[in-house]
């Protein structure tokens, strides 16, 4: 069959993903892959030059999603099939491009681990985040903020002369335009995929991709590469060189012998050819392998111990099989940042497809054989040669343009920095028609000098912190809503004295619970623990003012808004309260909320964490002998198990087990 690109829809029992929070995201949520700089002294000086580029100050300007839950109900999600006679490959555009599944006809095997369920978990940049099938990771170390978000998809011309899908979109922590695309050719057992980052900008920016891939995981299942060392870095924030495969009396090449979720960053040598494969106990899998410029693979590991297997099942649904993740980035870790300078741009060719072996020597006690079999199978079964030629044939296809009309569309945020940059992006248009509600503040701000109406009249809106865009807030008239956007990015570029200076004159014009949170946020960061709890629970105490004001004419978006902000105002003024030592308050705060939002398991530990401030520990207990889940609830966050400990010595239930690494 002639290969096709066509739409579909995959049905899968799902989360919503639920709005975006309206606070903006002033502080990064925590992200584990960090380093002090005592160990970063200690790394290869490349290696320590990236790690310590550009890290993220916030993920302004994108919203943080953590307004899901843990009610999955059957739904249909736009897809597109990506087909030939031997592949079929299902990516989900709506969801960050997410390749779901790459079922291989002849023998009848999914490649992929497919995850049954769309669960979203707080393992994002910017929060929500789901498992399984291969992500493109780019804009900083972590998962992206684009994991649930609506990418830009059409068909493009192939460089065989059929049609390839062509998703992309513009970045926004670094202001980066990419494009991703899957061409399968007539009669291959391969997937290329054709990736590409732009700047179009005249300043250098700084640059990070992983290409994640989720494959099924079993005790028998072997992750081979081309190495002989692999940095090991694990929840405890170290990273040290180790050998490959064995390690304190383990072959970690099998993802189930490590205990605690971890990652295996490999040293990959540079003459040697780029690939990675997941092989189970017949010698079968996935493999892939790419051009020389994404020099980095990584095995992940959720380990076998209790934390990891929770992790595992709070994903997806019980009874599901686990898995590992092998992975493919620009540097030698996740946690290095890569330059590309002004107007330059890197490209590469990933592939990915079956890999079959003689288990006998995958599974071999002599690693260098091992690898080196693997490594002849994938040659005979797709030569470098033919990677590297079927590279330089997409290279002229890149900037073909879409053809007929999008398969999905992404946001408006690309179409309003063209408007602002005139910049000349063939391949990648963003359009005049993909700006929406969200972006015609800011167009009227470029085009006449002053923002544009907001959303509603409650929110405010997202603000925009490149410095083109701070310069623009800066030179218009000054009003509320203008200096509390103009703050806003004030306080992104590190300017904090500046940004309170402008909330202040915001706060003066109208006192709105936005502005109002964001001088509670810097007083916090200043020390000021008491001072910051009393303008949280004024934020807190003037939405309740507002939403009463409204009462019953609040109906429809403007009181989902509301409720929204209510939220996560409480979400972040209840632990501010406790640090002040104004349990009572923080109470008071929680009584403030909706009965169905007080349901809500984050606000449930809450409640526990204000009953153990107040002494009240056997109704804290009560509560989690009762049973609750904190859907949110971040990677490596501790917080279960130090509220369990403060109630009782007795062991952590398993339910409440998320420790992902030694205690």
């Amino acid at each position: 069959m002639a290969t096709t690109v066509r739409s579909s829809t995959l049905t899968l029992p799902a989360a919503p993903v639920g709005p975006g929070n309206p606070l903006p995201a002033l502080l990064p949520l925590d992200e584990m892959h960090t380093l002090d700089e005592r160990e970063r002294a200690a790394l290869p000086p490349e290696m320590a030059r990236q790690v310590g580029y550009a890290p993220l100050r916030s993920v302004l300007p994108t919203r943080l999603l953590d307004g899901y839950g843990r009610r999955r109900t059957v739904t249909g999600l736009e897809a597109v099939v990506v087909e030939n006679d031997r592949l079929r490959a299902t990516v989900l555009p709506g969801l960050g491009g997410r390749v779901h599944s790459l079922h291989h006809k002849p023998t009848g095997r999914e490649l992929l681990y497919t995850n049954p369920v769309l669960q979203p978990a707080c393992f994002a940049l910017n929060g929500a985040w789901f498992s399984g099938g291969i992500e493109w990771n780019i804009g900083a170390t972590g998962h992206t903020t684009l994991s649930c978000a609506p990418l830009h998809a059409a068909r493009v011309p192939a460089p065989d002369g059929g049609e390839m899908l062509r998703l992309w979109e513009w970045e926004r922590l670094r202001d980066t335009p990419f494009q991703v695309d899957l061409w399968l050719p007539e009669g291959s057992d391969f997937l290329h995929v054709g990736v590409r980052i732009r700047n179009p900008h005249d300043r250098t920016v700084p640059v990070y991709w992983w290409s994640n891939i989720a494959v099924p995981e079993h005790e028998r299942t072997r992750v081979l590469v081309p190495a002989e060392e692999t940095w090991h870095f694990g929840y405890a924030r170290t990273l040290r060189r180790i050998p490959v495969p064995e390690w304190e009396g383990a072959d970690r090449s099998y993802p189930l012998r490590s205990v605690f979720p971890a990652d295996y960053f490999y040293e990959v040598p540079g003459d040697a050819r780029k690939w990675i494969a997941s092989l189970d106990e017949h010698g079968r899998g996935l493999v892939q392998t790419s051009t020389d410029l994404l020099r980095g693979r990584k095995l992940f590991v959720w380990g076998s111990g209790p934390g990891g297997r929770r992790w595992q099942r709070w994903l997806t649904e019980e009874g599901t099989p686990g898995y590992a993740e092998i992975q493919a980035g620009l540097a030698r870790t996740q946690l290095e940042h890569v330059p590309l300078e002004a107007g330059g741009e890197f490209a590469w060719l990933e592939s990915y497809g079956p890999l079959e072996a003689d288990p006998a020597a995958v599974h071999g006690p002599d690693w260098g054989a091992a690898r080196g079999h693997a490594a002849e199978r994938l040659e005979e079964a797709l030569p470098r040669a033919a990677v590297d030629a079927a590279f330089a044939a997409w290279r002229p296809y890149a900037d073909a343009a879409p053809e007929g009309r999008p398969l999905a569309r992404g946001s408006g945020w690309g179409a309003l920095e063209v408007a602002h940059g005139g910049f000349a992006l063939p391949g990648t248009p963003f359009t005049e028609d993909t700006l929406g509600p969200e972006q015609r503040p800011w167009l009227e701000l470029l085009h006449g000098g002053a923002l544009g109406p907001g959303p509603s009249g409650a929110d405010p809106g997202p603000t925009l912190v490149a410095p083109h865009w701070r310069e623009l807030l800066e030179a218009a008239p000054a009003d509320a809503r203008t200096d509390y956007h103009l703050g806003v990015a004030q306080w992104h570029a590190g300017d904090r004295s500046q940004a309170v200076r402008s909330w202040e004159r915001s706060l003066r014009a109208a006192e709105t619970p936005q502005v109002l949170r964001c001088l509670a946020v810097a007083e916090q960061q200043a020390g000021e623990t008491g001072r910051a709890a009393g303008l949280y629970l004024r934020a807190v105490e003037r939405a309740a003012a507002d939403a009463d004001a409204t009462g019953t004419a609040a109906r429809g978006a403007g009181a989902r808004f509301r409720r929204t902000l209510s939220a996560a105002l409480a979400r972040e003024a209840v632990p501010a309260l406790l640090a002040a030592d104004r349990a009572a308050q923080a109470a008071e705060v929680l009584a403030l909320l909706d009965p169905e939002v007080r349901e809500h398991g984050r606000f449930r530990l809450l409640r526990a964490r204000v009953l153990v401030a107040s002494g009240e520990r056997e109704a804290a207990r009560a509560l989690f002998d009762a049973g609750f889940e904190v859907p949110d609830l971040r990677e490596g966050d501790e917080i279960l198990g130090e509220t369990w400990a403060e109630l009782t010595p007795e062991p952590l239930p398993e339910r409440y087990d998320f420790r992902m690494r030694p205690s």
